[in-house]
């Protein structure tokens, strides 16, 4: 199923969002119909639905359930919270401007242009995962090129937008052209989506690969151990600065002392051209309780305070490349996303 989409409506129940409850994978494949604002803005917060291309279209089909059941000062109230339920991520709040720009025309063509946004992310997704198989075989020498070690970090798939996803849509192309020779997960703490949900979506497409802890992924690299990392991206700011999962500046810094390609990949939505750098990029921070408790088991001592910042940002020149479902971007040859195209 996709991870988020919309149910039309009947003669017994309204149009609604459901999706797949991320939190809950991969011990359970639940499914969760939301009916509310607050219902999807409690979904995001506790990460049921995840990811800046998945959020870009929940913010869309928020906007569409907040018109379809509210009042418009109700709706009004309900959408401005909605934007700002995530705030590293610009695909939430470009998601919801994009629906509610429809407003004026009725509560039919919100909800034609939130669709519009997911069939757009899906789109999106197939011309990323083509791109990044295109500039692997030109990046890679032989034998490598047609047989890669792909490392990735968080989780960047199908869960992570409608179908297919980001970095792990490329890691897919791949490995349907037989071009996988295995991929490299890191368990991404302290939430652990790349053990619960990247390995759960590479078992789910065959495909080989290993999970590592998130320590062991620089003496990986340093020791020759990929060929390229993959990563995806929560906010591409102007200059090329890049907000993703924390975690990710050490892989580039790793990346940069291995000589190994490091490669964002993201859709063009994800550009925000309004931040000026990464300085400027807001970092979510989640509390002590996550650092803690592994799914509410404590294993810190109790009250310990933790700093839990859930993005950090990697400087525009450790990246090689920017893959957009439009353009591919190299930092290191002055190139910005913010240039024309």
């Amino acid at each position: 199923m996709r991870a988020i989409d919309w149910i039309s409506g009947t003669a017994d129940r309204p149009g609604h969002i459901r999706l797949l409850d991320q939190s809950l994978l991969p011990q359970s494949e639940s499914v969760v119909d939301i009916d509310t604002v607050d219902d999807l803005i409690d979904a995001i917060a506790r990460l049921a639905v995840r990811g800046a291309p998945a959020l870009g279209v929940a913010g869309a089909l928020g906007v569409a359930l907040a018109v379809q059941n509210l009042e418009p000062a109700a709706a009004d109230d309900a959408i401005a919270k909605l934007r700002v339920a995530r705030p590293t991520a610009v695909n939430l709040a470009l998601g919801v401007d994009i629906a509610s720009a429809a407003r004026p025309d009725g509560t039919e063509s919100v909800l034609a242009a939130a669709l519009a946004v997911r069939d757009d992310d899906i789109a999106a997704s197939t011309a990323m995962a083509k791109n990044g198989a295109a500039l692997l075989e030109e990046l890679l020498e032989a034998p490598a090129a047609a047989s890669a070690r792909l490392m990735t970090i968080c989780n960047t798939g199908a869960l992570a937008a409608v179908e297919r996803g980001t970095a792990l849509g490329v890691v897919e192309e791949m490995h349907r052209a037989g071009r996988l020779q295995r991929a490299i997960a890191l368990e991404t703490r302290p939430l652990l989506q790349g053990s619960r949900l990247t390995a759960w979506e590479l078992q789910k497409m065959g495909a080989p690969f290993d999970l590592i802890v998130d320590s062991a992924a620089a003496s990986i690299l340093a020791a020759g151990g990929a060929d390229a990392v993959l990563v995806g991206a929560d906010r591409i700011a102007a200059n090329g600065d890049t907000a993703n999962k924390i975690g990710t500046f050490a892989l580039a810094l790793a990346a940069q002392y291995a000589g190994t390609p490091f490669i964002v990949v993201a859709p063009e939505s994800t550009v925000d051209r309004q931040t000026a750098s990464g300085a400027d990029i807001e970092i979510e921070d989640r509390g002590s309780a996550e650092v803690g408790q592994i799914r509410g088991v404590q294993l810190a001592p109790e009250g310990v305070s933790a700093l839990n910042p859930a993005f950090d940002v990697t400087p525009a020149d450790l990246i090689t490349a920017i893959i957009t479902d439009r353009r591919v971007l190299r930092p290191g040859r002055g190139e910005r996303p913010d240039d024309s195209y």
